[in-house]
């Protein structure tokens, strides 16, 4: 598997910059052609990993989240959203599904889940007090262009 294609970008953690980032991520795959499912898998699994960075990482603060995207030959992609925040005191725990550390909050505690169930593979490294990193892989569909 060869690296074929990366960018990396940085940006505030900020609710508003959410829909930015799933929309610089799938932006960057279209060259690839993948399918709307597939797009949309990628862009829903980036947007809950963003959302986790925005309302858990820093508390009341602006930090910054940091994207990198890499392509690779083989049709895989991965996309790794890291935060420097509070981090994760018991990842398994956390990403059991319904599990929330906002009590009373609207939150329903899906969002790894979430991630999983579209993504091929979902990694999770955390550090209290150091941030957390979570890794998306997903092997797309690679069609042969005939033009």
């Amino acid at each position: 598997m060869k690296l074929q294609n990366e960018v990396s970008f940085t940006f505030d953690s900020k609710s508003a910059n959410e829909s930015f980032a799933r929309s610089a991520v799938g932006a960057f795959i279209t060259y690839l052609d993948p399918t709307v499912s597939e797009l949309n898998d990628i862009r829903t699994a980036v947007s809950e990993a963003v959302t986790n960075c925005v309302v858990h990482a820093y508390g009341d603060q602006i930090g910054k989240i940091y994207i990198n995207i890499k392509i690779f030959d083989d049709g895989v992609i991965t996309v790794k959203i890291r935060d420097k925040g509070c981090g994760i005191e018991n990842i398994k725990q956390a990403m059991e599904p319904l599990y929330t550390t906002s009590p009373g909050d609207e939150r329903a505690g899906l969002g790894f889940a979430v991630m999983q169930s579209f993504m091929d593979n979902v990694k999770v490294r955390s550090k209290p007090q150091s941030g957390t990193t979570v890794i998306l892989t997903k092997k797309l569909c690679l069609r042969v262009n005939n033009a």
